[in-house]
C-alpha cells in the first residue's frame, strides 16, 4: 500500500544505481529524528509528561517513519512482515539466552 504513494527517483526501479534506497533512507533519518526532537521537547518544556496533543503528533511522526521502512524493505524486496517477524524471534532468542543487555548483531 505504500508503494502507491511512492514518488522519489527510481521508485520501485531495480535497476537503480542507489536512488531508490537512498532516498527513502534519508527520510526514515529525517523522520526519526522528528519523533526524536518532539520527544525531547516533552522532557524540555513538560517535565516528560506526554499530553493527548503530543502523543498525537508522535503518532503521526511514527506513521511516516513506518511508511520509510516500508519503502526500504520493498526496495530491497523484503517482505515486511517478515522482517519484523525475525526481529522478534531474534529477541525472544536473546531473551532466553540471557543476552538482551550489551552490545553487538551477534550476541
Amino acid at each position: 500500500m505504500a508503494r502507491k504513494t511512492a514518488i522519489y527517483p527510481d521508485a520501485g526501479n531495480p535497476n537503480s544505481k542507489g536512488a531508490n534506497i537512498t532516498y527513502p533512507t534519508l527520510g526514515l533519518s529525517g523522520e526519526a529524528g522528528e519523533v526524536a526532537e518532539k520527544v525531547k521537547k516533552v522532557i524540555r518544556d513538560k517535565g516528560g509528561q506526554f499530553d493527548d496533543d503530543t502523543r498525537a503528533a508522535i503518532c503521526k511522526e511514527l506513521g511516516d517513519v513506518l511508511w520509510y521502512v516500508a519503502q526500504i524493505a520493498s526496495e530491497l524486496n523484503l517482505d515486511l512482515s517478515n522482517v519484523a517477524q525475525g526481529n522478534l524471534d531474534k529477541l525472544a532468542d536473546r531473551a532466553k539466552r540471557g543476552k538482551i543487555k550489551g552490545n553487538g548483531d551477534d550476541r
